[in-house]
């Protein structure tokens, strides 16, 4: 029998069988058929565009984002400016989250600062912190 099982694919890819078939569902992955056997074999090139998408995500591409790059795989390469596109508002992303990130944690540090975490017989400054929007430096 040659090919891969839905098995094999998730072991060497690291992505769960029921997400493999989320992504046949989606139409990222193409739907391998079935063998005479009635078992689901796929290739070495099931095999690269499940990797591919994997990777995607690792890098936090969203499933229309992961379609559309796997859509310019397909194309001329006149058509590849358009990953480049996809790549660099994906950085664009990543660095608002960066930012709202570290505008979260100064809020947090600010909180904490509030108290040392030892109980006095007062109520915790801390949660009078949280509760206290006013002094927070920024939107978060």
């Amino acid at each position: 029998m040659q090919g891969h099982s839905i098995g094999a694919l998730s072991r060497r890819t690291g992505v769960k069988v029921t997400t493999i078939r989320h992504y046949e569902g989606r139409g990222l992955l193409p739907d391998p058929g079935c063998t005479g056997g009635g078992q689901r074999r796929y290739g070495d090139s099931e095999l690269d565009r499940l990797s591919f998408i994997a990777h995607a995500r690792q890098l936090r591409f969203d499933l229309d984002a992961i379609a559309e790059l796997i859509a310019l795989q397909e194309t001329s390469h006149a058509a590849h400016g358009d990953g480049h596109r996809i790549a660099k508002d994906r950085i664009i992303e990543i660095r608002d989250r960066i930012s709202r990130l570290r505008r979260l944690e100064a809020e947090l540090v600010r909180v904490v600062k509030t108290c040392d975490g030892q109980s006095d017989g007062q109520p915790c400054r801390a949660l009078h912190a949280l509760a206290d929007h006013q002094a927070c430096e920024g939107e978060h």
